[in-house]
């Protein structure tokens, strides 16, 4: 309920992302899925990719053993896994109610639509909820799966953490595009225009052009062009507001994604380069700072409720009115900055005079979105660092821990960014001084390194 407050989402759009995050880690605990199971879609961008990003319902995967593709197998996996779940949390996910339809897709090749129904913290007994999971087997895979972090900001994250088989960057980046070309669906509008403004992220034009091809000629379907999108006007202006709004705490204007396509397609088709923004200037006391928002919150750090609505709007180009002070400003926001004394800054443009600003985290009493478009002066540094693949693991004498054989894990403290090594996956740190001696109220890391 705190976190659905925070968001400005209804409380059962916060459930369901809870339980999707403990239905991947169920999936990925069971030996027979976890290396065959390849996650992708926009459940998929928002859990392992950007942890802020719109809300999705499904379950998306492309499976690379097809004899999985089976009914009765489905259903003795999910009763072990719904009991696993339960074993690890109480989320119950009722055996009786589990579906799985297996047919034949308008390619000729088997898919499933499976129909996970769970009883999750709300205790909704009649009418339950369900998970809707997208299952195929005759799906192109251009680029070698990676293993990521799965995103689960909740007090009931497993210290070891959790991880996914995910499509690689730009494996997900061309079948967004092929899925935009192919149907009218505001929401892939929606994530390609998203992906592309993710600079930091953006992939070669190159690469993903060629992934493009590759599932468009595995479908026998025409490249999309920034002339054959232009059909769908009408349709995606129409259905904006429907299949969308439910996924996101404030619904951007419809014209700031129609109107990117121009520079998009230019860089897609033409590899023009697209224009690259300056980063926001930095004193010499103070450096960039790009922490997960749920390792923030759940730290208790003061201020953290309203940086999730706060890196919203940023990735939307959407102003923030902020409570600061008892005071109402309308900012652009670009970029959060830790000083040398630990205190956290918003570096930002107000509004009404178009000035520079920076405010203090601890000292934001709220933020919400507006409906204002901004375009950016700056690059948009606010997307979270940290939760990159899994290296592959190799065994090792471990640093540090004594002689001992077995694998170092190192896990970098997502508040002040120092490093610890462990000799068992846990992401959970003992207190401790960042390096220049203040107090680091961060108890969480993320694993960086395998030795």
């Amino acid at each position: 309920m705190a976190v659905a407050a925070d968001l400005s989402l209804e409380a059962n759009v916060v459930e369901k992302d809870y339980v999707l995050g403990w239905l991947l880690a169920g999936i990925y605990s069971n030996q027979l899925l976890a290396e065959k199971w390849v996650f992708k879609g926009g459940t998929c961008l928002k859990k392992c990719f950007f942890e802020t990003y719109r809300f999705s319902e499904d379950l998306d995967f492309t499976l690379t053993d097809p004899t999985q593709l089976d009914g009765t197998f489905l259903l003795d996996a999910f009763r072990s896994i719904s009991q696993w779940i339960y074993n690890e949390t109480g989320l119950e996910l009722p055996g009786d109610q589990l579906r799985f339809d297996v047919y034949q897709n308008a390619h000729g090749g088997l898919s499933c639509e499976g129909r996970v129904y769970y009883i999750g913290p709300l205790q909704r007994r009649s009418s339950l909820p369900r998970i809707k999971l997208d299952l195929t087997a005759d799906e192109i895979l251009t680029r070698q799966g990676v293993r990521r972090v799965v995103w689960h900001p909740y007090t009931d994250c497993p210290p070891t953490g959790i991880t996914a088989f995910c499509y690689a960057y730009e494996e997900l980046f061309g079948e967004k595009i092929r899925a935009l070309g192919e149907r009218a669906r505001p929401r892939d509008l929606y994530d390609v225009i998203n992906l592309f403004w993710h600079t930091e992220f953006r992939p070669l034009a190159s690469e993903v052009l060629e992934v493009l091809r590759q599932k468009c000629n595995f479908k026998s379907i025409a490249l999309p062009t920034y002339t054959s999108i232009a059909s769908f006007l009408e349709e995606l202006r129409g259905d904006w507001q429907n299949m969308l709004a439910h996924q996101l705490p404030v619904l951007p204007p419809f014209e700031s994604f129609w109107n990117a396509r121009p520079e998009f397609f230019a860089w897609l088709e033409s590899a023009l380069a697209p224009t690259v923004l300056e980063a926001p200037p930095v004193s010499a006391e103070e450096h960039v700072f790009r922490p997960a928002v749920g390792v923030l919150r759940l730290s208790g750090v003061a201020g953290s409720s309203a940086l999730e609505t706060i890196r919203f709007a940023a990735a939307n180009r959407l102003c923030v009115d902020l409570g600061y002070n008892n005071e109402l400003r309308r900012i652009e926001p670009y970029s959060l900055r830790r000083t040398r004394a630990g205190n956290i800054l918003l570096f930002a443009i107000r509004s009404s005079d178009e000035q520079s600003r920076s405010y203090r985290l601890d000292r934001i009493q709220n933020a919400t979105v507006t409906e204002q478009s901004f375009s950016p002066r700056y690059a948009i540094e606010l997307t979270p660092g940290g939760a990159g693949s899994i290296p592959p693991l190799t065994r090792s004498v471990g640093y540090g821990l004594g002689t001992r054989t077995g694998p170092t894990y190192t896990y970098e403290c997502y508040y002040c960014e120092r490093r610890f090594p462990h000799s068992r996956p846990n992401s959970r740190l003992s207190p401790h001084k960042a390096a220049e001696g203040w107090d680091c109220p961060g108890r969480i890391g993320y694993l960086v390194d395998i030795e």
